[in-house]
């Protein structure tokens, strides 16, 4: 299966060759990366380009102007990489939070499901021991939120590690997306909800970054609160139509 895993990157030179090689390092003969640079000042982007370079073929970079959000990123990224010809298109940051070595295991659910996440809430799934009980809480509270409100039955519905193969992106209306921050993650994985599609739920161990600085704020926790309503009144006519809503 070929599958290309797109990484938006904004002042990640510390951990992006490390996560390079960790990725390059897995039993997965056809891998490719697609790395979304958002302009980054610490020279993440021309650090991409030399990846591109020594790893010929196997690394495309996209540099972007500014910090233009995640979803664009994505998106971006999604349509590029699946018109390199990519069989499966997976998200994962670049901070070593998501376990590279978590995407094998996530590959081969895709023989049962269409989408795979990992999941910190699934058995067997957990979050760094170092958080204190206040982040702990926080981050079980909003996927408690997002799923109560929205209904669905994903225990780990702001998880950043997915797998998705392609057809099913393809058959998504994606340009109706419209967050910019976090709750993108959940919108677009509420989208694929109402179109019936399957989930599998690898669990992951959740680490706090190696490196770098979070680029999580209260902003970004406050839009996505709000957001989550939005999502529910937008998709309505996708959860009452179902798969007869697919492209």
């Amino acid at each position: 299966m070929r599958v290309t895993v797109v990484i938006p990157t904004y002042n990640e030179a510390e951990n992006l060759p490390k996560l390079v090689s960790a990725l390059f390092s897995l039993s997965i003969p056809e891998l490719s990366l697609l790395v979304v640079d958002d302009n980054s000042p610490d020279g993440t982007g021309e650090l991409a380009d030399r990846l591109a370079a020594e790893y010929h073929g196997r690394i495309t970079v996209l540099r972007r102007a500014g910090k233009l959000g995640l979803r664009t990123a994505y998106l971006e990224g999604f349509r590029i990489a699946m018109g390199q010809g990519a069989q499966a298109v997976g998200q994962m940051d670049a901070d070593f939070s998501h376990d590279p070595a978590r995407l094998v295991e996530m590959i081969a659910a895709l023989g049962h499901a269409d989408i795979a996440l990992g999941s910190r809430y699934v058995a067997g799934g957990s979050v760094d021991e170092r958080w204190p009980v206040w982040r702990k809480w926080l981050s079980a509270f909003g996927n408690f939120y997002a799923r109560t409100i929205l209904g669905f039955g994903l225990r780990d519905v702001t998880t950043g590690y997915r797998l998705w193969k392609t057809d099913v992106l393809q058959s998504m209306p994606l340009e109706r997306i419209r967050s910019n921050g976090y709750i993108f993650l959940v919108e677009m994985a509420y989208m694929a909800w109402c179109l019936e599609y399957q989930f599998a739920q690898v669990p992951i161990y959740f680490a706090d970054r190696r490196w770098g600085k979070s680029k999580m704020s209260l902003r970004i926790q406050a839009e996505a609160a709000f957001r989550v309503w939005q999502v529910l009144w937008n998709y309505r006519d996708l959860r009452r139509l179902g798969a007869a809503a697919r492209k």
